[in-house]
């Protein structure tokens, strides 16, 4: 796999734009700009899920932070996550590896397999919950409840058909969807804000932090997607800038566009869709972002693809897009509803991220990565980089567990209690979860580059 250890040259760079490699051992095309970057990352930043996440923000009734606590911690969150989720993007430009085929270098090849796997399950997870909210977005705009199936379907082939020309697709999200969706959200905001909104919490700041941590997670959760795509970019910091302020602007808009949906929907977050068909022509509008979704399942579809190139190099990439969307297209129309063990999962599999992305960076920037690292298929494996992750995991559990059992959480709160330490305002888990493992792989890189220089 040398071939994505160097970025090839700008000759790649053609009137014609070649589309990505069908193989891993191929060195990707060199053809994303700035304003595609920008583009697909301010499509990514829109979501469906994001106006309902809103809710995780506002916070329970009774207890809502005031509305503006709740824009400054979507805005704060917003760029702290970004902010790390741009290093995610500028080391796969310089590598020109996809995402897991990078954490070669950093953990060697079979090592590698772990976070690889794990990223495969919650891919397809979150694929298959995309087109569910598809599906959802869809019975609003037609006001029924029927159709669920046909618009799975649709939402399925539509999804599988971007993965087949992934380059392609980026190009059409610059040049078209872009601006479709900034034109919908300029209206809802005006719509929605024009009409005026209640607020609950006026004046409360209390669980400010917890919210901004909340939508640094959401911010951190494309991080391990994010070099599937910058692969491709001209330059570094084409693929940091680009993602930085096309995803912060996005979501910053998309969360409080959510925020005054929410709270003139009296803070239920099932009855948000209500919101945009109850304005003038919103059902159009809400049209326009239910079509666009579509790039959010693209996005996982194809880095479930990305990430079983790492297990399988030489397999076809748009044999294994194919039966992966079909695959979510099935499970989606299998299973009904998400259970709160399953959201619960997938948030256990999101916090192993966080610190893995502070052990990655640390060793590019300042260990191993200075010197290049080994992204062949024999590179070879670096068992001590898996202490410095496995405790930023426990940090991040320690401070904030995932209810994924009764036994898992009750480990935990009882380390919490052995301690004598209980859970703060400020001791935010995707912070301290990317910051102690940070600082653990920077100690663990002096040590051995003295040991080397002894």
């Amino acid at each position: 796999m040398s071939a994505v250890s160097a970025p090839p040259s700008d000759a790649s760079t053609t009137a014609a734009r070649p589309e990505a490699p069908l193989t891993l051992d191929t060195a990707p095309p060199r053809t994303l700009g700035f304003r595609d970057q920008f583009a697909l990352w301010a499509n990514l930043g829109v979501s469906l899920m994001g106006f309902s996440g809103a809710a995780t923000v506002l916070g329970t009734a009774g207890s809502e932070l005031s509305f503006a606590a709740s824009v400054t911690a979507v805005v704060a969150g917003t760029v702290i996550g970004t902010a790390m989720l741009g290093v995610a993007a500028l080391i796969g430009a310089r590598t020109g590896a996809p995402a897991m085929a990078s954490l070669r270098g950093l953990f060697g090849t079979k090592l590698s397999y772990l976070p690889t796997v794990l990223n495969i399950a919650q891919c397809i997870g979150w694929g298959v919950y995309e087109l569910m909210v598809i599906a959802m977005g869809a019975q609003a705009v037609a006001g029924t409840e029927g159709w669920r199936w046909l618009f799975v379907v649709l939402a399925g082939a539509v999804t599988t058909t971007l993965t087949i020309w992934p380059l392609g697709s980026i190009a059409v999200l610059r040049r078209y969807v872009a601006a479709a969706v900034g034109l919908a959200m300029v209206y809802f905001t005006v719509q929605l804000g024009r009409q005026g909104f209640p607020d609950p919490g006026a004046g409360n700041w209390n669980g400010f932090l917890h919210a901004t941590d909340a939508i640094i997670a959401v911010s951190i959760s494309f991080v391990p997607l994010a070099a599937d795509y910058t692969r491709h970019s001209r330059t570094s910091s084409a693929a940091y800038w680009g993602t930085f302020s096309g995803y912060t602007l996005a979501q910053v808009w998309c969360y409080v566009v959510g925020l005054i949906a929410l709270l003139q929907s009296g803070g239920d977050a099932s009855k948000i869709f209500s919101s945009f068909t109850g304005v003038a022509a919103g059902w159009l509008f809400l049209l326009v972002l239910v079509l666009r979704e579509t790039d959010q399942s693209f996005a996982n579809v194809y880095s479930t693809a990305m990430s079983i190139h790492n297990l399988l190099p030489r397999v076809d990439r748009r044999l294994l897009t194919g039966g992966i969307g079909v695959l979510v297209t099935v499970l989606a129309l299998q299973i009904q509803e998400f259970t709160d063990s399953y959201y619960n999962f997938l948030g256990l599999i999101g916090s192993v991220f966080v610190p893995l992305l502070a052990v990655l960076a640390v060793d590019y920037f300042f260990g191993a990565g200075r010197r290049g690292w080994n992204l062949d298929q024999d590179a070879p494996a670096r068992w001590l980089m898996l202490a410095p992750w496995l405790l930023g995991f426990a940090v991040y559990q320690f401070l904030s567990p995932t209810p994924i059992a009764g036994w898992w959480t009750d480990l935990w709160t009882g380390l919490q209690s052995a301690v004598h330490f209980t859970p703060q305002e400020w001791s935010s888990a995707s912070l301290f979860g990317f910051l102690v493992p940070a600082l653990a792989t920077w100690l663990l890189t002096l040590v051995r580059r003295e040991g080397s220089a002894a």
